[in-house]
């Protein structure tokens, strides 16, 4: 039975996804080659330096250590920029009812992202108050495919991995979820999360029921 329910950020709870693309693309231009949606696709649901790699190796880039670290922080004060600006009428379709519906049931909450931007973002659409736990790019070592940050999650809700079910909407997370012995949801194509136990499109419509294995 599940008692706890894990949700990744971009792309699930809000689409953060075209405020990264936004950020890297700029550093890209700035750097003096093009970064496309197409080329964006590789960077979801990883690390922000190994997304820095992938962008330089796109652009046949290659700096010092020291350098990447600077682009890397640069990439993100853009970023930070404009998740700054945003507000509740960027939640996704449905996910503000589900979450209602889970507390009203007593099924805990728990944010299981890679992203150190998360508590940012969950303060300005205002959805902090429904969650038990947040466990983001500030508490773990790992990117997922790690469990790392699912095991913490479930940790912190005090419940075994098995009563936990995961939402995510990459690859690596479903691989993630899988490796920690959780049930996961895909939001988003089923031809893309496939090895997920169930996939839905949106959060719009769905019930508590969708937790029934």
């Amino acid at each position: 039975m599940i008692k706890g329910c894990i949700f990744d950020l971009d792309g699930v709870i809000v689409d953060t996804a075209k405020y990264h693309y936004l950020a890297w693309k700029r550093l890209a231009n700035e750097l003096g080659f093009e970064f496309t949606e197409k080329d964006n696709e590789r960077l979801k649901g990883v690390s922000r330096m190994k997304s820095l790699e992938i962008l330089l190796e796109i652009g046949n880039k290659k700096f010092d250590e020291e350098t990447k670290l600077k682009l890397a922080e640069k990439k993100n004060g853009w970023y930070v920029e404009y998740i700054s600006k945003m507000d509740e009428s960027e939640i996704l379709d449905g996910v503000k009812a589900f979450l209602t519906e889970l507390r009203e049931k007593g099924i805990k909450i728990s944010l299981g992202s890679v992203s150190k931007n998360a508590m940012t973002i969950l303060k300005n659409i205002n959805l902090l108050p429904y969650f038990d736990a947040v466990i983001d790019g500030t508490k773990v070592a790992n990117a997922k495919p790690d469990p790392e940050v699912f095991l913490k999650a479930a940790e912190e809700l005090k419940l075994k991995p098995e009563e936990c079910c995961v939402f995510e909407d990459a690859v690596a997370g479903i691989e993630a979820a899988r490796r920690a012995n959780m049930k996961v949801i895909g939001v988003g194509s089923p031809e893309i999360l496939g090895d997920a136990d169930k996939v839905i499109d949106t959060f719009k419509g769905v019930t508590i029921d969708i937790l029934n294995f």
